[in-house]
C-alpha cells in the first residue's frame, strides 16, 4: 500500500535503511532492545514498514527480514544473521505474521535464549512445543481472522508457555496486521486498519518494554 512505501522513507524521529534488511532505528537514543519481523507468507516484507516505524519511535530497534520468494519456511533461522550484525542490542524479541508467526516460534523453539520475547501476530506454533519454555509470549490475534482463525490459535495454546499474554482485538482481521491488500478467506475487519495497528503497537511496545527494564 502506499503508506508502506511512505513509511520507507522514515520520520523524523525514525531513521529507515534498506540493505539486506529493512532497519528502522530511532534518531533519539541509543536503543538496547530490539525487535526482528517475520512477515507472512506471500506477503512484502515493505508492508510492515507502517508498524515498525510505529514501534521503533518508541525507543526499539525494529528489522524487518525480507524473505525468501516471501516465505519464511524458506529460511527459518535467518534472524541469527540480524543478531549477529546488531551486537550493541541486549534483548532480543521477534514477531511474526501469520507463517512468519509460526518460523519464529520455530526458532525460539529450537534456540532457546536466543531471544527473550516471542509475538505472534495471527499466528500460531506447529509442532513446536514451547510449553517448557521461560521465553515471554504473547499471542495477539483480530477475532475476525479468517486466515488463522481465533478457534486454531486456541487450539494451539497448549504449545505456547502458561504465562502467555492473550491479547484479542476486537474487530481486527488478518491482513490489517499491516499494509498490504485484502486476502481471499480472511474476515471483514469491522475497525480501521490503522485501529487494529494502533492496538497492536500498543501490545507489543508493552512487552518490549518489560524485557528491556
Amino acid at each position: 500500500m502506499p503508506e508502506a512505501l511512505a513509511a520507507l522513507r522514515g520520520t523524523g524521529d525514525v531513521r529507515v535503511t534498506v540493505g539486506q534488511w529493512g532497519v528502522f532505528e530511532p534518531l533519539a537514543g541509543k536503543p538496547r532492545t530490539g525487535l526482528v519481523i517475520y512477515p507472512a507468507s506471500r506477503v512484502d516484507w515493505r508492508a510492515y514498514a507502517p508498524i515498525a516505524v510505529a514501534i521503533s519511535r518508541r525507543g526499539f530497534l525494529v528489522v524487518v527480514v525480507p524473505m525468501p520468494l516471501n516465505f519464511a519456511s524458506l529460511d527459518p533461522a535467518r534472524a541469527e544473521s540480524v543478531i549477529q550484525d546488531f551486537r550493541r542490542i541486549r534483548a532480543w524479541a521477534i514477531a511474526g505474521h501469520g507463517e512468519g508467526g509460526t518460523m519464529a516460534a520455530r526458532l525460539a523453539a529450537h534456540h532457546p535464549g536466543l531471544f527473550r520475547a516471542l509475538i505472534l501476530w495471527g499466528a500460531r506454533p506447529t509442532g513446536d512445543n514451547l510449553g517448557a519454555s521461560r521465553i515471554s509470549t504473547m499471542s495477539v490475534s483480530g477475532d475476525q481472522d479468517g486466515i488463522v482463525p481465533p478457534f486454531v490459535i486456541k487450539a494451539s495454546a497448549w504449545l505456547l508457555p502458561a504465562s502467555t499474554l492473550w491479547v484479542t482485538i476486537l474487530g481486527g482481521n488478518h491482513s490489517q496486521f499491516a499494509w498490504y491488500g485484502d486476502q481471499q478467506r480472511d474476515g471483514k475487519a469491522l475497525i480501521s486498519r490503522s485501529d487494529q495497528q494502533a492496538k497492536v503497537v500498543r501490545a507489543t511496545v508493552d512487552l518490549l518494554r518489560s524485557i528491556g527494564s
